[in-house]
């Protein structure tokens, strides 16, 4: 079903209840892990009505689909050639719009998922999607269970040591706040002297506070905080007291919430994810099976055709774009010891 604003949001901060660390576990970057009420289901209760992104719910998915492509299915590796169905696995963290499960509970819905339908369709494959937790995908794909993973994976150069990647987005995190807010952060300077959320040990933390740094060596105004957050509801409910300026987080997320609830919320600024590097979200495939190649020529046929614009646009993850998908594209480097 398709349902208005106010529902979806209602549902929203009913799933916010999922704890921030939980949610950036599936929003991973430059560790080999990045983890991301009754009085926020009042605030939803009392939303007034106003144009916000409309999704659907419903186990039964309307996706968006694209054509087979011919360049694809002839760099199938005989494996592949020879299935009729491709086996994909994601991980349901609870909070939109990656991926999340629908109104019965079970069925995985979401960005991830309508990247798996456009890559299994233009490899001429069915598939099928299997919810692993975020600590079994690993092991499912090296042992042959399941084909693919599709679950926010940022391209790491430890990662390509044992895993083929196919790029299909770009690793951003957001600075959220309230919707009359007048910040806007697009440069480190930006935050000095304010006050600033952000989830303790993530990948975000450690930006934000070399952020913080920075400014405070080139004499700025350090940040107040910074303050920490654990649930998602008591991000919403600060920010629209007033008790923070920005949030910080996984961009698709907040996106998302700013989206459906335009009235409450807004992005005032995106930063890559792998800062100071450049990181990558990608499609894995289990390293040397020949699948990376068919898997990219398959994004780059969705890229083409727009359907791959139509996904990001469903789920208002517009920003995340890629020009192009990329076979191993660079990773971020390795943790020194």
């Amino acid at each position: 079903m398709t349902v208005s604003r106010r529902a979806v949001r209602t549902r929203l901060l009913a799933l916010a209840a999922v704890p921030l660390l939980a949610l950036t576990a599936a929003c991973s970057a430059a560790s080999t892990e990045r983890p991301e009420a009754d009085d926020a289901a009042g605030l939803a209760e009392n939303a007034p009505e106003s144009a916000g992104l409309q999704v659907s719910t419903s186990p039964d998915q309307d996706r968006v689909r694209t054509t087979e492509s011919a360049e694809a299915v002839a760099l199938l590796p005989d494996e592949w050639a020879d299935k009729d169905e491709i086996t994909v696995a994601v991980s349901a963290s609870g909070s939109p719009p990656l991926v999340f499960l629908a109104d019965d509970d079970k069925t995985p819905i979401g960005h991830e998922t309508d990247i798996a339908q456009l890559v299994a369709d233009a490899l001429g494959k069915d598939v099928k999607l299997e919810v692993k937790a975020w600590a079994d995908w690993p092991l499912a794909l090296q042992s042959g269970d399941v084909d693919a993973v599709i679950s926010n994976i940022t391209v790491t150069e430890e990662r390509k040591e044992t895993i083929d990647f196919s790029s299909y987005r770009v690793d951003e995190l957001g600075w959220l706040t309230a919707a009359d807010s007048d910040l806007t952060i697009e440069k480190r300077e930006d935050i000095a002297g304010k006050v600033v959320g952000v989830g303790s040990g993530t990948n975000q933390e450690k930006i934000l506070l070399e952020w913080d740094r920075l400014n405070q060596a080139d004499g700025l105004e350090p940040i107040q905080g910074p303050e920490y957050y654990e649930q998602l509801s008591d991000v919403l409910l600060a920010l629209q007291s007033g008790r923070v300026e920005a949030y910080v987080g996984p961009n698709a997320v907040l996106a998302y919430q700013a989206a459906v609830s335009p009235e409450d919320f807004k992005v005032v600024g995106t930063l890559n994810g792998g800062w100071p590097d450049t990181a990558q979200i990608a499609v894995a495939t289990k390293k040397g099976a020949g699948a990376a190649e068919a898997v990219t020529a398959a994004l780059n046929h969705a890229i083409e055709d727009g359907s791959y614009q139509q996904v990001l646009e469903r789920w208002g993850l517009e920003v995340e774009a890629v020009d192009r998908s990329e076979t191993n594209p660079p990773g971020l480097p390795k943790t020194e010891e």
